[in-house]
């Protein structure tokens, strides 16, 4: 029987669920337990894919093409186990089930009510994940306990954990113990309230996950175990830590929380192998080979969580390096205003990552412009790479105007387009060209010598393409098209030759990455910007190798 793990919050947002949720996951794994993740969302979208990066972050794709939240990239990296469709859903996608259900009559003339009907669907998506090929799940519950939003999932994990046992479901509740400055102390009273409120709904939460900035003391923990009537050594804190999130693990593990874990739910508690993960913090944390500077121009750099997997996977290519990657983030409507001499300047690597509409397109055709006339490395992902080619259309081919239809309809050179088979799509969520396509890398080229094979499989995310109509006009001005999908009509990758280093691809390799295996490309970019680049200094060009 597959066990299941139920983690919820409270007191704030943004404790780090996720990234908890993944640590515990790779802690178990480790012990030789095979686990599944599933995030929980109480939003009422179907999934985030139409929402914009500024309210939600990054939109993380599976395998199997779902759009999901960006927690479920943090499952991935850390534990190395692909998430499906069923790793994600939220109160939008619950109530399109079962409201469909009642209008093809399915319920016999029943009045449809939260209770069963939307706690059961829950439920059902929740058992989803119970398989053969599963030991533990672990669901997290997204939102904060006293939500409105979050009521109808934590009533349906009650439900859930008195259907299999306190011995198959366990209860583990994060929270937030604050420092007081003024007072000079932790306070565990908003913890003590949070609690409450899910007793209120008959949860008593197993465990306790306190995050802090100071080390908790005993009195703190008593206080704990007596007023949200938790077992003393069942509180654990998770304090912040100094250098990584890969750290995580390697906290929780020195407490044990993953040997309590198998204690409570009658399961073996194999030895720990965690050699690999601590000798890749090592290397994370004490970088032999100096540090890197990439810029990253995207349009939503106002929030992290927008790119959140291609900063993670940029570490990994540091780390595989053995450099130390810092990032230079980059608005691109300020290149518009301000220019790239003054923003770009002395940067190792240049990174233009993917994003939708014209607002700072411009900006990011200039970082590219930038990056190819002055020989710095540069990686373009999904409309970095449209902008790759919009630019070079435009100031090497002479093609005036070149852009793409999604911006302008009716420009003179259409060298982005509508893909064919989107041009009958009204409907904008989940029907993008989504989920692993296969490509085939030509012989010679960067990125076959940094994948190190001759077929691939990335994961996707567009409904515009490269417009084969350019491409032998583009190739004789000395663009190479290095990446096609097998049938050769989808450009993938694209080069140019006599640079040093200039990749850009229609697929999301940062999807990919872990701390553990570094992406192909995103080794190489690092390698390429770690070592000799061609550097503007004053009016002259210095080509000798630079390094921080």
């Amino acid at each position: 029987m597959t066990k299941h793990i139920f983690i919820t919050g409270g007191v704030v947002s943004s404790l780090g669920k996720g990234l908890t949720s993944a640590s515990l996951a790779l802690l178990l794994s480790r012990r030789g337990y095979r686990v599944k993740l599933q995030k929980v969302d109480p939003y009422l979208n179907v999934d985030p894919g139409t929402m914009s990066p500024f309210q939600h972050g990054e939109v993380y794709v599976t395998e199997d093409g779902a759009e999901t939240d960006l927690d479920l990239g943090h499952y991935e990296r850390f534990t190395g186990v692909n998430c499906t469709q069923e790793s994600n859903f939220t109160t939008g996608r619950v109530y399109q089930n079962v409201i469909a259900r009642e209008r093809e009559g399915q319920y016999l003339g029943k009045t449809v009510q939260v209770i069963p009907h939307i706690t059961d669907e829950i439920n059902s998506l929740i058992r989803a994940l119970d398989a053969d090929d599963v030991d533990i799940a672990i669901t997290e519950i997204g939102g904060t306990a006293g939500d409105i939003e979050s009521l109808p999932f934590l009533e349906a994990i009650r439900q859930y954990r008195q259907e299999i046992g306190r011995s198959n479901g366990l209860f583990l509740h994060m929270t937030l113990v604050p420092y007081l400055q003024a007072a000079g102390e932790l306070k565990t009273k908003p913890s003590q309230q949070s609690v409450g409120i899910l007793r209120t709904i008959g949860i008593s939460p197993d465990m306790l996950i306190c995050r802090c900035e100071h080390s908790l003391l005993d009195e703190h923990r008593q206080k704990l175990a007596l007023f949200c009537n938790v077992e003393l050594d069942l509180v654990f804190e998770e304090k912040d830590v100094d250098h990584s999130i890969y750290e995580v693990p390697v906290e929780l593990a020195k407490q044990n929380v993953d040997a309590r874990i198998l204690e409570m739910l009658d399961l073996p508690v194999n030895a720990l192998e965690m050699n690999d993960w601590t000798r890749m913090l090592e290397t994370l944390i004490h970088p032999a080979s100096g540090k890197v500077e990439i810029a990253v121009v995207g349009k939503y750099i106002g929030l992290q969580d927008a790119y959140k997997s291609i900063y993670e996977a940029l570490t990994h290519g540091g780390s595989a390096n053995d450099v130390k990657v810092d990032y230079r983030m980059i608005e691109s409507e300020d290149i518009e205003s301000d220019g790239c001499d003054t923003i770009l300047k002395g940067v190792d690597g240049i990174l233009v990552p993917g994003g939708f509409g014209d607002r700072g397109i411009e900006g990011k055709i200039s970082a590219i412009q930038y990056a190819r006339e002055n020989d710095i490395p540069f990686l373009g992902i999904c409309l970095g790479m449209q902008c790759a080619v919009m630019e070079f259309a435009r100031n090497v081919c002479g093609l005036s105007g070149a852009n793409t239809t999604e911006i302008d309809e009716h420009t003179p050179h259409p060298v982005i387009d509508l893909m064919e088979e989107q041009r009958a799509v009204t409907d904008m969520g989940g029907t993008m060209r989504l989920g692993t396509y296969l490509c085939k890398l030509g012989d010679g080229s960067h990125a076959a010598r940094a994948y190190g094979m001759p077929e691939i499989s990335e994961r996707h995310r567009h409904r515009y393409e490269f417009n084969n109509a350019y491409r032998e006009q583009m190739q004789q001005k000395g663009m190479t098209f290095t990446g096609l999908s097998p049938d050769g009509n989808l450009v993938e990758v694209i080069e140019i030759k006599d640079h040093p280093w200039f990749v850009a691809c229609q697929f999301h390799p940062e999807f990919q990455s872990t701390p553990l295996n570094a992406h192909p490309l995103f080794l190489d970019f690092i390698k390429a910007s770690s070592g000799p680049r061609i550097v503007e200094t004053g009016s002259a060009i210095d080509r000798s190798a630079v390094r921080h």
